[in-house]
């Protein structure tokens, strides 16, 4: 008789977790009906949509010069900066122009480097312009360690 009451409680603890596991596929099945059906209804709602817009200037104001600056790309006014305007920036930032201070000879590596890697066009006689403009306003910084110590009058630490 014993086993008969233990074989009842399997038997029920069978039928306990085979209800679950179906409980469980049927609200997977639900959710992935209403996900098919409707892949948003799990987003939030947006009760106001703030769009921003890039404020184009004037055409007044698109080469304005204030205080020796060109402001739209922040480039310094000189000869050859329009040139330099018009061939760097459709590219890339005039920030990446000035960050990277060079002097003519890695300019010009890297004007062949753009053109060989990246399609920049054949600049013909403007190469030169932009290179004197990048090398006289942005010449190259002296970077790393300082210089070597020398005339140094040495002693000894004394305990």
């Amino acid at each position: 008789m014993q086993e008969h009451a233990k074989f009842k409680q399997q038997v029920k603890a069978i039928y306990r977790l085979m209800a679950g596991l179906f409980g469980l596929f049927i609200v997977a099945a639900i959710g992935i009906l209403l996900l098919v059906s409707n892949p948003d209804w799990t987003r939030k709602k947006a009760t106001e949509v703030e769009s921003e817009y890039v404020a184009i200037p004037e055409v007044d104001d698109f080469d304005k010069i204030e205080n020796g600056i060109h402001v739209r790309t922040g480039l310094i006014e000189a000869d050859g900066l329009m040139t330099v305007v018009n061939n760097c920036t459709n590219c890339h930032s005039a920030k990446l122009v000035t960050q990277n201070r060079m002097n003519a000879e890695r300019w010009i590596a890297t004007i062949k480097w753009m053109q060989e890697t990246q399609n920049l066009w054949d600049l013909g006689k403007n190469e030169e312009i932009i290179v004197n403009y990048l090398v006289t306003n942005y010449p190259a910084k002296k970077k790393g360690r300082r210089e070597v110590l020398s005339n140094i009058e040495w002693y000894d630490l004394e305990d």
